[in-house]
């Protein structure tokens, strides 16, 4: 097992899919931090080594990454709704947010939009 960030991954894992398990890093941001610290694309966890570890570690530490990155998410939807937005009161209402249609195709932005009201 090697921790990444406090988290630990197995060996036979790749490199690639253990930082785009993190949220907020995807396909094109693990590679560029992977050619940053010149790790193969095809490298696996258990053959780095623990210098490259801590490297890696110590970068994605200055990341918004996971619980902050879901809260500044939160943040600007709410921060859309006490502005009294157009977006924001889609989000409200639980509508599509970016134009799409509402006569029949809504259901998935139903779910997607909920936000819970106070009261």
């Amino acid at each position: 097992m090697v921790f990444i960030l406090g988290v630990s991954f197995a060996e036979r894992n790749l490199v690639k899919k253990s930082l785009e398990s993190f949220y907020g890093l995807g396909n094109q941001a693990s590679a560029r931090i992977m050619a940053k610290h010149y790790i193969h694309p095809t490298a696996t966890v258990g053959s780095l080594s623990q210098k490259t570890v801590t490297s890696l570690t110590a970068e994605l530490s200055t990341m918004p990454l996971e619980t902050e990155l879901r809260r500044r998410l939160q943040d600007n939807i709410e921060r859309m709704r006490t502005m009294g937005s157009y977006r924001g009161r889609r989000h409200a209402m639980g509508l599509p947010v970016r134009g799409q249609n509402t006569k029949s195709q809504i259901s998935t932005a139903r779910k997607l939009n909920k936000v819970h009201r106070k009261g």
